[in-house]
């Protein structure tokens, strides 16, 4: 009798740029995120969550809908309603809406924190991905420039106690207000359209819609170019510049170095006054690990009543990829276990009772309990392939007499057998939280 050929089932992939994260790559990541959360919260900042998706015309209206984000990068689709959604391309705008949404600005200061995935349609690279992991700090309702300099104040504690501090850079600039970067923008434009040939492919495309961003371009031959271009410092108004210089008087004081940088301009429109990034050369091209600055116009451009506010964004991957490059994750930083539980003969109940005994006495314990039955050997076996210090054997007799076997395996030590209580105190003593 000839049997069917078997259809061969194709794989499914993840989507390119959204990456998995493995096992083994998730201590870094749980221990990036939990000294962020401490640093901040040290702060008095507090955690908000919103949804991953929302109207694609709240960040078309922050955005700027002549933003390469909104141009060519966000993930946008009809509902079953026929209403515009959008994966969030960033999170400030949606801190924005579901502060306003719940009444957190009127006549409040906010400090505000959040954490979750990113999304942009672009070209996947080391260091860039279209599903990308951003942590986001948020301050409302201060208009100072005391809470702009808390908030690098915050960062650099933050790379402090990373160990990464000297491998990134503070760069500062100041974009005025929106009347300031008007007339500039119309003498920067008249200067590089009579240089356009001379211009790059992408900044010639960006002459026509976002010129600020001509400013970081990458290419060399642009940024040539730009040396003999109005500068935008020559635009700022007073008060900017003032709060300008008192953000440079209070960083001096607070001992955080950093570099003015008369070209730095952020690719989102809200951003005026204070602009800031911190970067660093030991990952390449992608060499910023955050950014942010004033936003003081977003709230009211939003449809809320005008509120001062700043903040900053970092991007997990990038700052993973530094503690990695800069091999100074912490040598513990592991998912190995402490103790493996052995079921020698019919036990499998009373292992399962005694192992949350042990769980609910050593609450810090990693312990593993063998499920799915074998012989003694193959569970030595998997207990000595697990990494763990020592093995837990209870066996029939065990069971009936509520003792347990320590074997040690990473130490050259006899085996006891003990009553579970003793057991216990002696783990305690032996395998350190």
């Amino acid at each position: 009798m000839n049997r069917p050929a078997k259809t061969k089932v194709e794989k499914i992939q993840a989507v390119r740029g959204m990456n998995d994260l493995l096992p083994g790559d998730s201590p870094a990541w749980q221990y990036l995120e939990a000294l962020v959360a401490d640093v901040v919260q040290r702060y008095a900042y507090r955690e908000i969550r919103f949804p991953i998706l929302d109207q694609t015309e709240l960040f078309k209206r922050s955005i700027g809908e002549v933003t390469d984000i909104v141009e060519k990068e966000m993930y946008t689709f009809l509902d079953r309603n026929e209403v515009s959604l959008t994966l969030r391309p960033e999170g400030t705008a949606s801190c924005v809406r579901a502060c306003e949404q719940h009444g957190l600005l009127y006549n409040q200061v906010q400090r505000l924190w959040y954490m979750g995935p990113m999304f942009r349609y672009e070209k996947p690279q080391k260091g860039r991905l279209r599903q990308f992991h951003q942590i986001g700090v948020e301050a409302f309702g201060i208009e100072t420039a005391d809470i702009d300099a808390e908030l690098l104040v915050v960062t650099a504690r933050l790379w402090e106690e990373l160990g990464i501090s000297e491998a990134v850079t503070l760069q500062l600039n100041t974009l005025g207000t929106a009347d300031d970067r008007k007339r500039f923008k119309a003498d920067l434009v008249s200067y590089l359209e009579a240089r356009k040939d001379q211009l790059d492919e992408d900044s010639q495309r960006r002459l026509g819609t976002n010129p600020l961003r001509i400013l970081d371009s990458k290419n060399s031959d642009t940024q040539a170019l730009l040396n003999d271009a109005p500068s935008l410092m020559d635009y700022i108004d007073a008060d900017s510049l003032e709060h300008f210089e008192q953000l440079k008087t209070l960083l001096d004081a607070a001992g955080i170095a950093y570099e003015i940088n008369p070209r730095l301009v952020r690719g989102l429109d809200y951003y005026g006054k204070t602009v800031f990034e911190w970067v660093t050369t030991r990952l390449g091209a992608q060499g910023t690990v955050c950014a942010g600055g004033r936003y003081d116009g977003l709230v009211e451009q939003l449809g809320g009543r005008p509120v001062p506010a700043v903040g900053f964004a970092m991007g997990i991957e990038r700052l993973v990829l530094l503690l990695q490059e800069l091999d100074v994750l912490p040598s513990a930083l592991s998912q190995s276990i402490d103790a493996y539980f052995i079921c020698d003969g019919d036990v499998a109940v009373e292992s399962l009772k005694m192992a949350e005994q042990i769980r609910s006495q050593i609450p810090w314990l990693r312990l593993q309990l063998h499920c799915g039955g074998g012989k003694f050997k193959r569970q030595m076996k998997k207990a000595v392939d697990s990494g763990a210090s020592i093995a837990l054997v209870l066996n029939e007799d065990g069971a009936a007499s509520g003792s347990l076997t320590l074997k040690y395996l990473s130490q050259e030590k006899e085996q006891t057998t003990l009553p579970l209580q003793e057991a216990i105190s002696l783990m305690q003593a032996e395998i350190n939280e």
